[in-house]
């Protein structure tokens, strides 16, 4: 008899669920339905099996039962609907339930279901505001216009219930271990990333893209790690894998409401529930401060949003935190400001920085231009990787990896290194049918080749600084990596003698074929 469940089955279940709003909902929208779904399946799944643990332990004392159970990472409270009483007029209870997945089950067919679970929420943020404040706020269960009119809101809200109560999504920590939860959670992430097109840019990198720039930016045991652009927080996910152990802490910062709440929720399925993730805009209004200063980090990582227009440059001058003072990116191009802010709350003579950026951040000029300068100049620059084209569902152009590494500043264990490494993988990919990717072997390459640091014909190159001052602090990778195939000498007087063969060889196709028509009209 299976008594554990397979990711790939939990994977496909959950997967399923989603054809309730498929073609009635746009994907931008029904993920977040899914995974708060997903969410409350599994907090549900995990009390409901510590509560039959403990009743093994305490036998029929529920009050001993529900104590154990308070002292849990969360807490499921009691829903008490309160209305009057149609004979007396007085106000009594109607209905009382556990606020969890299989109370709402149990009322599915209710004909304010949509009401029902919403309340639930309600209640499940409210006794666990330290963990889940604010996390379902963005999310309406009850809407006419995401989920149609009450008929065919009920009808779609009791078949997702139904669909959740299957085998395979029995979420129970007896059955599934953490690390299943929480790679479903990010399994639905990305294929929604592929249903929502340019929308995914707002929550998903591609999963060998957050590994990669995590084991670049090497965060360490005992690290303070930062995403001030965290999206659903994969990239702060992989940087924790990384460490190997719990001795860390994760800090993030996002804009979108719905998308902070997918990363709070995303942490809390990996049980990392301490971790630190604030709403809000990093570029103008950063929460990451302690002592009206910014927070400092031994390593942060990023895939901002790409030449973000519009990030609140006439206000960049005035920085209360002085980020800016290397130059004022374009108000049209935000990438310097987003890299900027890296850097400066990276710790001193510590902190390390991987950030996903487009090619222009590498050669555009102006503000740009003297802002990457005057970065160079500090020797701040360790590392530029450019990665193939179309591994992203919102561009297919290709993009780069920058990595800073504040080591190098004067005091820093290695201020005495002043090269740079510019390593081109553009062609090392694995195609597929609507993204490309790159493989473990491409993953290990780039990495070795980073350790190392070595030169590499045609794919990796150490920059000097008097090499990179030359170029007028372009870092343009094909300035540095000649990837130029020579190609086959061609013998034009052979190729003209073959021509001439087969122009008499088809001369004489033409003859015999007039000879022919010419037999068939006699």
């Amino acid at each position: 008899m299976k008594t554990t469940i397979d990711q790939k089955d939990i994977n496909n279940a959950a997967w399923a669920a989603c054809d309730t709003f498929r073609g009635v909902v746009d994907p931008g929208q029904y993920k977040d339905y899914i995974l708060v779904m997903l969410f409350l399946k599994y907090i549900s799944d995990v009390w409901q099996d510590h509560y039959e643990e403990y009743k093994k332990q305490c036998g029929d004392d529920e009050v001993r039962i529900l104590r154990k159970l308070e002292r849990e990472r969360f807490v499921l409270p009691i829903v008490k609907m309160v209305g009057k009483n149609d004979e007396t007029g007085k106000e009594t209870i109607l209905d009382e339930f556990p606020a969890s997945y299989y109370s709402l089950y149990e009322r599915r067919s209710a004909a304010n279901i949509g009401e029902l679970i919403n309340i639930v929420l309600d209640h499940i943020e409210e006794s666990n505001k330290a963990k889940l404040e604010g996390v379902f706020r963005n999310i309406d269960f009850n809407s006419e216009a995401s989920l149609g009119k009450t008929r065919d809101r009920n009808r779609r809200l009791k078949q997702l219930l139904e669909d959740f109560n299957k085998p395979q999504l029995d979420m129970k920590p007896s059955l599934v271990s953490e690390d299943v939860i929480g790679n479903t959670y990010i399994y639905l992430i990305e294929r929604f990333a592929s249903d929502s097109g340019k929308k995914a840019g707002e929550f998903f990198t591609p999963l060998k893209v957050t590994e990669l720039v995590a084991k670049l930016a090497g965060p360490k045991r005992g690290d303070r790690i930062c995403d001030p652009a965290c999206g659903s927080g994969g990239l702060l996910i992989q940087a924790a894998k990384e460490v190997g152990d719990r001795n860390f802490a994760l800090f993030g910062q996002e804009s979108n409401g719905s998308t902070w709440a997918l990363c709070r929720m995303n942490m809390f399925l990996h049980s990392f529930d301490s971790a630190r993730i604030e709403w809000c805009d990093t570029l103008n209004s950063p929460l990451l401060v302690e002592n009206d200063r910014l927070m400092k980090f031994n390593c942060v990582v990023a895939n901002p949003p790409f030449s973000l227009d519009k990030w609140g440059a006439e206000n960049a001058e005035s920085d209360r935190y002085n980020r800016f003072w290397r130059g004022v990116p374009p108000k049209s191009k935000g990438d310097w400001a987003f890299i900027t802010h890296m850097v400066e709350v990276a710790l001193e003579k510590q902190g390390r920085v991987a950030v996903v950026v487009p090619h222009g951040v590498l050669f555009r000029g102006a503000a740009e231009g003297r802002i990457r300068r005057k970065m160079i100049e500090e020797n701040l620059l360790d590392a530029v990787i450019g990665l193939p084209g179309n591994l992203f569902p919102t561009t297919n152009i290709p993009v780069a990896i920058m990595v800073f590494d504040r080591t190098r500043e004067k005091g820093g264990a290695r201020e005495d290194c002043r090269d740079v490494l510019f390593i081109d993988a553009s062609r090392e990919f694995v195609s597929g049918k609507n993204r490309n990717s790159f493989s473990e072997e491409h993953l290990a390459r780039i990495m070795k080749t980073c350790s190392d640091r070595v030169e590499v014909e045609k794919y990796a190159h150490i920059a000097n600084s008097d090499e990179i001052r030359e170029n007028d602090f372009n870092l343009n990778i094909p300035r540095y990596v000649d990837t130029f195939e020579e190609e086959e000498e061609i013998d034009i007087d052979s190729v003209q003698q073959e021509i001439d063969q087969l122009e008499k060889e088809l001369a004489e196709v033409r003859a015999k074929m007039a000879e022919k028509l010419r037999e068939i009209n006699r």
